[in-house]
């Protein structure tokens, strides 16, 4: 009897365990006492969107309709098309010229003035040499200085003479032995009264400047030169 009443806490115990977890078991959404059925299977369906192709082949059948035939332009073009031009050998030509103008038929043509009252103008500028019984007319080394000195004088004036005033200007200068001018004068009894023309020989003096150092055999410190500038016209 006492062990009849020991057990049977310890079942009503076991049932009740048995019991909750069923209820812990049944609550769970994987477990299921039955079996189940497969769900069944989603079938997808892709749909092409033709609305966008359709539109593109109605507007390709709009272009085709609006599309106008061609003119018939080659008719027109073959209508005003000019005859091409004769050919022309160019070599042929050339000696042909060339002929001619071996023969005497054909001259070069003289150039023509724009103003047939216009007449040419030869300007004429001399400095007359050292001259003789002079002081130093007998030195080598002066003679060949007085000539460069002139030609550079020369060589000015022609550049300075602009006008048509004929007439001789005498004029008198220093040239140091480094070869710059110094107290150069114009000599009014001697010399043409044209005002231009005695400025123009002291400018080109003045242009000229500077000259050439002397050489060794002058050993002065400066030496003074006399010379006559002559403007000419032919």
């Amino acid at each position: 009897m006492k062990n009849i009443l020991i057990q049977r806490p310890f079942a009503s115990a076991l049932v009740i365990s048995f019991f909750a977890h069923g209820v812990i078991l049944a609550s769970h959404p994987d477990f299921h006492f039955l079996p189940q059925k497969n769900p069944e299977e989603l079938e997808i369906k892709y749909v092409q969107e033709t609305k966008k192709k359709d539109r593109a082949d109605q507007y390709k059948q709009e272009k085709k309709l609006k599309v106008e035939p061609l003119l018939n332009l080659q008719a027109k073009i073959s209508a005003k098309v000019a005859p091409p031009p004769p050919f022309v050998d160019k070599q042929e030509v050339y000696s042909a010229q060339v002929k001619k103008i071996a023969l005497g038929g054909v001259g070069l043509a003289k150039p023509v003035l724009s103003r047939p009252d216009i007449i040419s103008v030869k300007k004429k500028i001399t400095l007359p040499p050292l001259p003789l019984g002079t002081e130093k007319s007998n030195n080598p080394s002066y003679i060949s200085y007085y000539q460069i000195v002139r030609e550079k004088i020369k060589r000015c004036a022609y550049q300075n003479y602009t006008r048509t005033e004929m007439g001789e200007v005498y004029l008198t200068f220093v040239i140091t032995n480094q070869g710059y001018v110094s107290q150069e004068r114009m000599v009014p009894e001697k010399s043409v009264p044209s005002r231009y023309l005695q400025e123009t020989a002291l400018r080109s003096v003045r242009d000229a400047s500077p000259f050439p150092a002397f050489p060794k055999e002058l050993d002065y410190p400066q030496l003074t030169f006399n010379v006559v500038v002559s403007f000419e016209v032919e």
